[in-house]
C-alpha cells in the first residue's frame, strides 16, 4: 500500500483528484455491500438520536469550517 501512495502523491492535484474519483465510483458500483463497523453504527446511532432531541442543535457547515480555519 505505501508504494501505491508514494506513487499516487507524485501525481498532480488534478490527477490525484481524478484517481480519488475514480477510486469512490468505483466503491459505489461495487456489488460487495459496504458494513459499518459496530462502532460506527453506536456512533451514527448516537448522533441520530441527538438529532432527535435537538435538531437545531447542531452547526452550519460555514460556522465549522470557519472555526477550523481560524486555528
Amino acid at each position: 500500500m505505501s508504494v501505491l501512495l508514494e506513487q499516487a502523491l507524485r501525481l498532480s492535484i488534478a490527477e490525484r483528484q481524478k484517481l480519488a474519483d475514480d477510486l469512490y465510483e468505483s466503491i459505489e458500483s461495487s456489488p460487495e455491500p459496504f458494513r459499518l463497523t459496530p462502532e460506527q453504527e453506536a456512533e451514527l446511532t448516537r448522533r441520530i438520536e441527538d438529532y432527535k432531541k435537538n435538531p437545531g442543535g447542531g452547526r452550519s457547515w460555514e460556522e465549522i469550517r470557519d472555526a477550523a480555519l481560524a486555528r
